[in-house]
């Protein structure tokens, strides 16, 4: 024991004296599976920090006792009742003095960071003197509360611009941008970057040595925080945020600028003081509470994939390791570029070399962006491997299918297919809107056919439907949404419904851009008003973008099933003017980059064109939820979002509907149809008693 620790006991924190003098408190929260810092955790290390300061030991060093990490940040779930409490400003005052403790010790302090390091476990590693990390490539380091509607509070955006300079620093907390170790040293953030064995040497070796920070960082410290600098950066920095966010949306990262522009200058406690200030008030914002809710919603959809994805021996849980993807157009030939980047043995099949070739050449654009090391990136890529033949059918775990949406093409190919597969492999379709009973005639082992909807982008859309029905098998639910975890996409299962969740919900939406299109209103002016309201793109931009001919199939399968009819734009696709994809579609395409024609000057938006776009959508949204297309109203709201792009400071589609109050929502619909007529007539749902209790 320790001397002034004699006849204590530590719930969370373990202190140990190494031989040269330094102690190392290592923290193992009780009972949680990371380490995470609740306030118990907070008030422990004070009690410790005192007792340290009365008689300083030769240096202190802090690192995790448990393998998977250093800290993931604060209890979220423990802030959550803060705010419902009233008392965030308690929890924030708490964590802040107690890393100014640890700033003040009068010996030498630095964290040994390995794994991961976000939000509070960075802070806390700023609030040391020196900072060491493991060269592991999972040590990640972070300050991602701007994703969560608020910003570094315990310290560390008064710490961070001081230390690497304010437009490095700025940038790391505005973006919630996570650093790999040696980008970490590179910006002064780490101090030095060893093996993880070595790691706990090294903290303390600096600890008691000290190191000579190289003086453009210490230049960069002073003189990017002047008030100079701050009255000329912050401006710059507010612009290139307003690129991407509305300050309306997301007031966090134009509330850290305001407080780093009129703080920044400040001793340490003012600068503490106004960051305090600002992160109590961003978190009562209904866009913080969504955030957060939403932050939430993705780990429960990480935990449909079980929590492990690997075995003991390292075999993966899902019993997948070897993909066969049929299909080599733009979504087949990601899926199976993505899988490969993942670790998965792939092999991709199609009618015609040209096409498999096309999805290779993508594939290796990915991996070159994807892939840093380009001493690893053969061995990614020789994980892809063209198969005309399909004999990789044969020796698959997973079969997915991303063929033309023809029904009885793919029930042809499953036939085809089927008998050469493995017994115990599964056999899946992309399929984006034709119900899995269409499907899954003639198909010998039901029980193992699923939907395995992607959507486009494949390389940055998060979210894979796994599409159920009524002769599936619980186990390959499960074996499905592993594998998604693997592919890091979160999972949400749905109903086999026409549409499933996502297009079923976004259709409606669409095809309202789509006849405002028709009846004159200018594609620019649509997609204005989407935007605002905080759609990541316009309708008629997210058309193109999907591609016309896509929208045209999911149209065929959803206008007959909703009793939508089609408008031009949708009904009749000409060729080479599918969209993006082809350089033309509803829009002209050049770099990737819709070229938008001039709104006619003086033109005016109609006053119900928001209304429009947004209420079909959640019409349509309450339905799904009547009928049970997910299993309730949080998954819904989650594939929303991480589906649809629907703005996620508002919290999902049934989030929204509560905040604005089903009643008022209603009455707008019923005006709607009124004067545009009976696409806009309230769907089944709203006047369930069940659901309404949920609204």
């Amino acid at each position: 024991m320790l001397a002034g620790f004699d006849g204590l006991r530590f719930s969370h924190w373990q202190a140990a004296r190494r031989d040269d003098g330094v102690v190392v408190l290592s923290l193992d929260r009780q009972d949680a599976p990371v380490n995470a810092l609740s306030q118990d955790v907070l008030i422990e290390l004070a009690d410790i920090v005192e007792r340290l300061a009365i008689d300083p030991p030769a240096g202190v060093v802090f690192r995790s006792a448990k393998p998977s990490g250093f800290i993931a940040g604060a209890d979220l779930k423990e802030f959550q009742e803060f705010d419902r409490k009233g008392t965030v400003d308690d929890a924030i005052r708490r964590g802040q003095a107690v890393f100014q403790k640890v700033a003040e010790l009068p010996c030498p302090t630095a964290a040994a960071i390995h794994g991961f390091c976000m939000g509070g476990g960075t802070e806390l590693a700023l609030a040391c003197d020196y900072r060491a990390a493991s060269s592991d490539g999972s040590t990640r380091i972070g300050l991602p509360e701007t994703k969560l509607g608020i910003f570094p509070g315990w310290g560390g955006s008064a710490r961070l611009p001081r230390l690497v300079g304010a437009p490095a620093a700025m940038d790391m907390m505005l973006t919630g941008r996570t650093l790999s170790a040696p980008a970490a040293r590179g910006i002064g953030l780490v101090d030095k970057v060893v093996e993880t064995a070595l790691l706990e040497d090294a903290a303390a070796a600096l600890a008691l040595k000290g190191v000579q920070r190289p003086f453009r960082q210490r230049f960069l410290g002073w003189a990017t925080n002047t008030w100079v600098a701050r009255k000329v950066l912050a401006p710059q920095m507010a612009k290139q945020v307003a690129r991407k966010a509305r300050k309306d949306h997301y007031p966090a990262p134009y509330a850290l600028i305001g407080v780093w522009e009129r703080s920044g200058g400040g001793g340490i406690q003012a600068r503490l003081d106004a960051e305090r200030r600002a992160v109590v008030k961003l978190a009562g914002t209904p866009a913080a509470r969504n955030l957060i809710r939403i932050f939430f919603l993705s780990e429960r959809l990480k935990g449909l994939g079980g929590k492990d994805t690997l075995d003991a021996s390292g075999e993966p849980l899902a019993g997948i390791a070897r993909v066969h993807v049929v299909g080599a157009g733009v979504m087949g030939g990601d899926i199976a570029a993505w899988a490969a980047y993942k670790g998965f043995e792939v092999t991709l099949q199609d009618r015609e070399q040209r096409f498999i070739d096309a999805a290779l050449g993508r594939a290796q654009e990915l991996f070159a962006k994807k892939v840093k090391d380009e001493g690893k990136r053969p061995a990614v890529a020789a994980r892809l491997k063209s198969d005309l033949a399909g004999d990789g059918a044969a020796q698959a775990d997973l079969v997915i299918e991303a063929i033309v949406e023809d029904p009885q093409a793919k029930r042809a190919l499953y036939q085809a297919l089927e008998p050469r597969m493995k017994a115990d492999a599964l056999l899946t379709s992309n399929t984006s809107s034709i119900p899995l009973d269409e499907l899954r005639e003639h198909i010998a082992r039901p029980a193992q056919f699923a939907g395995l909807h992607y959507f486009n982008p494949v390389a940055s859309m998060p979210l894979v439907e796994i599409v159920q029905h009524d002769r599936l098998d619980a186990a390959t639910v499960e074996r499905l949404a592993a594998f998604c975890k693997a592919l890091d996409k979160f999972p949400v299962p749905v109903a086999g419904t026409p549409g499933f969740l996502v297009n079923r919900v976004l259709f409606p939406y669409m095809l309202e851009a789509a006849t405002a299109l028709a009846e004159g209103i200018p594609g620019a002016v649509i997609d204005r008003a989407a935007v605002k309201f905080g759609m990541p793109m316009g309708p008629i931009e997210l058309i193109d973008t999907v591609g016309l001919d896509v929208a045209q199939g999911v149209g065929a399968e959803l206008s007959p099933f909703l009793g939508l009819p089609l408008p031009a734009a949708l009904s009749a696709v000409e060729p080479g003017k599918r969209g993006r994809k082809d350089g033309q579609g509803i829009y002209r395409w050049e770099n990737g980059k819709p070229v938008k024609p001039e709104v006619p000057a003086g033109y005016q938006a109609p006053a119900d064109l928001e209304d429009r776009l947004i209420l079909p959508l959640l019409n349509e949204a309450v339905a799904c939820l009547h009928e049970g297309v997910v299993a309730d109203a949080d998954l819904l709201d989650a594939g929303a979002i991480f589906g649809t792009g629907f703005a996620p400071f508002r919290g999902g589609p049934i989030q929204h509907i509560r905040a604005s109050g089903a009643d008022a929502l209603l009455e707008t619909l019923k005006t709607l149809r009124a004067r545009h007529g009976e696409r806009f007539a309230p769907r089944p749902g709203w006047d369930n008693p069940l659901l309404r209790e949920l609204l």
